[in-house]
């Protein structure tokens, strides 16, 4: 896996946010133009390093691999604790928008999390 950088005004950089379906907690994601990660959930602290198509598939789809490089060893919002080194591929697809997005486990609308909402600057 080789980490993306990604122009400062790519679709995905910025902060996001995903309350998690069942619970009363949520879930953050800062992604960075270096091809970063910050993630909080739950009790979890994660950092990883992602690999992303910079241009959507014909289907509109980006691929994204995230490979986690660093965790606090605290349980997420589902109660796991995840491992450095694992490696996760998904399929993202942004709103027009471009306020919120879809996480898929393939390249359509039938195993998709979401939405994840862009979070203001000021937050």
């Amino acid at each position: 896996m080789r980490r993306t950088p990604l122009p400062s005004k790519h679709p995905l950089v910025g902060a996001w946010r995903i309350d998690v379906p069942g619970t009363a907690c949520h879930e953050v994601y800062d992604i960075h133009a270096d091809g970063s990660m910050s993630v909080t959930s739950g009790e979890q602290s994660a950092q990883s390093e992602f690999e992303i198509d910079l241009e959507p598939s014909p289907r509109g789809f980006y691929r994204w691999v995230d490979k986690i490089v660093k965790d606090n060893g605290r349980p997420d919002c589902m109660g796991e604790v995840m491992e450095v080194g694992h490696i996760a591929v998904n399929f993202i697809i942004i709103h027009r928008s471009g306020r919120e997005f879809l996480m898929c486990g393939d390249e359509s609308l039938n195993s998709c999390i979401g939405p994840f909402k862009r979070l203001s600057e000021d937050i």
